[in-house]
Parts: structure tokens; sequence; C-alpha cells
């Protein structure tokens, strides 16, 4: 049976598409992971599900415990991760409420642990390749889940993710955009540097929340505004996860 690893970010923290869970509490060389770990299985795939920011939703993202997190689903053997995650927009054409499924990162975390590798064999070399850093067959299932459900859904975007757990300055904000950024977030690296690192295929698809303090056409929201806009598109993450969970199950990897 494929073993398959979900991230589940902010509105997500509870795997209620699953059958039949069990909760496995797990240590890692690394820590403990943010969360519990819950099993279930959906159609022929044994799912591991984890709660990025706990479950209770407590740990900020400042301090995720990446490495445990994605170490603990490479240590009960998923051959690939998906991960939910929200974003504030760089660009005018990506709105509140739309979807992005990621294909590129930029880096700009300073304080946290973004390697596995803290400590080399004489002469050992460790470099992972990051050109591509997402899967490009998990994407797709992603892309196509949220199309066939109707969903506004952005194909490809670069995400910049900073350090918080404050937002951008306008100023910052200007800048990324320079860059061709598209989206902004807190946890999307070092996640996926980790899990490139462990050689596990990886992808994430991110709910729009609010543009980013370049716009100066609309307020920023309120943290209550966030979290309703998130909770109007939890259901819809889960359909677009199990529509990808059904192409793994189908062999489709």
């Amino acid at each position: 049976m494929i073993k398959v690893g979900i991230i589940g970010g902010t509105g997500l923290e509870r795997p209620n598409y699953l059958d039949k869970v069990t909760k496995i509490l797990t240590d890692t060389p690394f820590g403990k992971p943010s969360s519990a770990l819950y099993t279930g299985s959906f159609n022929d795939v044994e799912v591991f599900h984890l709660a990025r920011h706990g479950e209770e939703h407590t740990i900020p993202s400042t301090l995720v415990n990446h490495r445990a997190n994605i170490y603990a689903l490479k240590d009960l053997e998923c051959s690939f991760i998906m991960a939910t995650s929200t974003c504030g927009s760089l660009q005018e054409e990506i709105c509140p409420g739309e979807f992005i499924v990621l294909d590129q990162f930029i880096a700009l975390t300073k304080h946290r642990q973004n390697t596995v590798y803290e400590e080399l064999k004489p002469g050992e070399v460790r470099y992972t390749p990051m050109a591509e850093p997402f899967s490009e067959s998990l994407r797709d299932h992603l892309i196509e889940g949220a199309i066939i459900s109707g969903f506004t859904v952005h194909t490809k975007g670069t995400v910049i993710t900073i350090e918080g757990p404050r937002f951008s300055t306008r100023a910052e904000s200007n800048l990324y955009r320079s860059w061709k950024a598209d989206v902004i977030n807190m946890t999307t690296a070092p996640e996926v540097i980790i899990a490139n690192e462990l050689d596990i295929p990886y992808a994430t698809i991110a709910v729009c929340t609010e543009y980013d303090s370049w716009r100066t056409e609309t307020l920023s929201p309120s943290p209550a505004e966030i979290m309703e806009v998130i909770a109007q598109n939890t259901e819809k993450l889960v359909k677009v996860i199990t529509h990808a969970l059904n192409k793994l199950d189908q062999g489709e990897e």
C-alpha cells in the first residue's frame, strides 16, 4: 500500500477526510514533530496527517520544527508529501480566496534549521539539487483536482518565504514584486528544502488570504478576516487533496 504524508496548514489541523484513524506519537533525532501523526486510509492509500502548527494551532510559523516533521514522515516510509499553506498575494491577478500550486521558492528565513545534515564524514560532500524543488507529478494532480472542482487555481508561482511573524513593510513588498515573486508566506521554506534533502517528492497548494502590503487600494485585513477566508476554503482544499490521493491510488505517480 502506498504511503502519503499530508502536512495540514492553518485550518487543516484535523484529518476528517480519513477512515479508521489512529494516533501515532513519535520522536525523531531532531525532536518531536509539531503534532501527533494521524494515520488512516483513503481508498487504498495509507495517509499520515500532521498539523504543521500543532493540533490546536499553537506553534507560530517561526518555531515550526520542519526537520522533525519531515523526518517523521520519512521514518514512516511516506513516498510522497503534499502540504497546504496560506499566502499573501504579490500580484494583482492572484486574488484572495484563490489557490496557487507553487513551482519555485525564494527563501528569506534567517534563523531556522534548514538542513538535516549537521555533520559530514571526512571528505563527504552534501549538496542537494534544488532547481526544481516541487514534484511535477504531484503538482499536476493538485492542479487537476482544483480545475475539475471548478476552483480558481494558478498553476505555477514563486513564493517568497520570510521569517515572520510580522508581515512585510510596503518597501519590502515592492522589492519582492520587483523580483517577480507571486506570493509570500512563512512556512514553505525550509519545509520543501528538507523534503528534497530526504528525497521525498513534495508539493504545496496554497490559498491566498490577502493582498500583501504593496497594494494601497485595500486595507490590510484583520486576523479574523484572514481566518474567515481560510475557513471558507478548507473543504475545497480537502477536495483537491483527496483528488490527488485518488490519482496516487491509481498508480499515477
